[in-house]
C-alpha cells in the first residue's frame, strides 16, 4: 500500500518537471536555476548542448534558446524511484521546437526526442535537481 507522503513526493516531483519544462520553454533562467542545487552539474552533450555547473549552463542556455522563437518541452512518462531523502528519474521528453526567422517568414521546425535522468534530493526547499543528464533518442527535421 502506498503511503500519504509518498504520493505527496511524487507529485513535488512532477510539478519540479514541469517548471523546469515551463522554465526552458518561457526562458525564465531565473525559475530554472531554483530547480537545481547550487552545486548542480547538468549535461546536455547528447543532443550538442553544455555540460557543467549551473552558471555554465545557464549561459549556455540563454544563448541558445535565443535562437529560437518557440519551444515546448512535455515530459511524460515518469519512472520514480525515492528513497527517503534522495530520488532518480527518468522521463521521456518530446521537445519541437521553431528557429527564429525574419518578419513574415517561417523558420525552420525540427523535434528532439529522448529521456531526461535526474538525481533529486530533497531540500529545505523542497525536491531539487543535484544532477541532470539528457539522453538522446531521435529527431525529425534535423
Amino acid at each position: 500500500m502506498t503511503d500519504l507522503s509518498y504520493l505527496l513526493d511524487r507529485q513535488n516531483i512532477t510539478d519540479l518537471l514541469t517548471r523546469y519544462a515551463a522554465a526552458v520553454d518561457n526562458r525564465d533562467w531565473e525559475a530554472y536555476r531554483k530547480i537545481f542545487t547550487s552545486d548542480a552539474t547538468i549535461d546536455y552533450s547528447a543532443v550538442g548542448g553544455a555540460a557543467g555547473n549551473l552558471d555554465e549552463v545557464v549561459a549556455f542556455l540563454t544563448e541558445s534558446m535565443a535562437l529560437f522563437s518557440a519551444s515546448q518541452h512535455m515530459i511524460t512518462n515518469q519512472e520514480v524511484a525515492i528513497d527517503r531523502d534522495t530520488a532518480t528519474v527518468r522521463a521521456m521528453f518530446l521537445n519541437p521546437m521553431q528557429f527564429a526567422a525574419p518578419q513574415g517568414e517561417t523558420g525552420a521546425f525540427f523535434t528532439l526526442g529522448g529521456w531526461y535522468n535526474h538525481e533529486l534530493v530533497r531540500t529545505a526547499d523542497g525536491w531539487k535537481s543535484h544532477r541532470l543528464v539528457e539522453e538522446f533518442s531521435w529527431s525529425n527535421g534535423m
